[in-house]
């Protein structure tokens, strides 16, 4: 007999999440860094969730110095400035497919970014969003482990840094149905 498929609203979910991430900013060369995340997620319905995250690390580790002009070039493109660190926050919905133990979701989350460090003369506040995609386990009513990757979109930033994802496990406690 087919086990019985429960998908519950209301509920919460609040979890801790470290992430590897792959970091690119105009003419430099991508970096790979780290961090942690928190996030919150609120059952509005069965199939969609109320998605709260925010996160901070190190954009690349290493070196964030700016590639040397070529002196045979006239007129060398400028690269940008590479920083060290992302902090993050956002909220949006997603999708959830909430009916087995392992529950796919997908989202959208409109996401503000500081960057700071590095090669960045000061601080500079981005406007972007975050394209969620993820695989949970629920190993009982309580809590569930799991898999995120994130592509953030630097919206007012997009020619200087034109890509930033992250990849990160999951885990999370679960109350209230």
């Amino acid at each position: 007999l087919p086990s019985a498929a429960s998908a519950f609203e209301h509920q919460h979910h609040i979890g801790l999440d470290p992430y590897a991430s792959l970091f690119t900013a105009r003419l430099n060369d991508p970096g790979i860094g780290a961090g942690i995340g928190v996030h919150y997620t609120y059952g509005l319905t069965d199939q969609f969730n109320l998605m709260i995250e925010a996160g901070t690390g190190i954009t690349k580790f290493g070196s964030t110095a700016a590639p040397a002009p070529d002196p045979a070039d006239p007129n060398p493109p400028v690269p940008a400035a590479f920083p060290r660190a992302a902090t993050f926050g956002g909220a949006g919905v997603g999708y959830v497919l909430d009916v087995l133990r392992y529950v796919p979701y997908f989202g959208i989350l409109a996401t503000g970014y500081d960057l700071g460090g590095g090669s960045l003369p000061k601080g500079t506040f981005v406007f972007g969003a975050q394209l969620a995609v993820g695989l949970d386990y629920q190993i009982d009513r309580h809590w569930a482990l799991g898999v995120a990757y994130r592509q953030h979109i630097l919206i007012t930033q997009a020619d200087d840094y034109p890509s930033f994802s992250t990849l990160g496990l999951r885990a999370e406690y679960i109350w209230g149905w």
